[in-house]
C-alpha cells in the first residue's frame, strides 16, 4: 500500500530558512524545514521547526520536532523527538495531520500570540 504524497509538502519546504517580520515591534517568524527519511518519530518525513521570536529574539511560540521532549512524566522519562507544541514556557504534543494543517495551525498560533503581545498586523 502506498500512502498519497502530501500536496503540501512541497510548499512547507519552501519556507526553509524563510523569515517574517511582524508588525512594528520587531516580532518575527522563522521557518527550518528539511526532509528527512520516514522514521517512527518522523513518519511524514520531515525535520522542522516554525517559530516566532520576541524583539529580543526569545522564542515565544512555534511548533517543532527538532528536539527531544520527555515522552514519559517524571524523572527518567526518555527523551524522544516528536512533534509538539511551544507557547512561552509550555510543551504540548501535537498532532501532525499533513503540511497544510502545520501551517494553519501556526499562523493562527502566531496570530493568537502577536495579540497578547499587543502587536498589530
Amino acid at each position: 500500500m502506498t500512502q498519497d504524497r502530501d500536496p503540501f509538502f512541497d510548499t512547507l519546504l519552501n519556507l526553509d530558512g524563510q523569515v517574517f517580520y511582524m508588525g512594528d515591534k520587531g516580532h518575527r517568524v522563522q521557518f527550518t524545514v528539511v526532509a528527512v527519511p520516514p522514521s517512527v518519530q518522523r513518519p511524514h518525513g520531515l525535520a522542522y521547526t516554525l517559530t516566532v521570536h520576541n524583539p529580543r529574539g526569545e522564542r515565544i511560540a512555534g511548533f517543532d520536532n527538532a528536539h527531544g521532549v520527555a515522552a514519559t512524566k517524571g524523572p527518567g522519562g526518555k527523551l524522544m523527538a516528536h512533534d509538539h507544541k511551544h507557547r512561552f514556557k509550555t510543551v504540548r504534543p501535537y498532532d501532525y495531520r499533513d503540511a497544510l494543517a502545520l501551517l494553519e495551525d501556526f499562523w493562527k498560533l502566531v496570530e493568537d500570540v502577536l495579540q497578547e503581545e499587543g502587536v498589530t498586523i
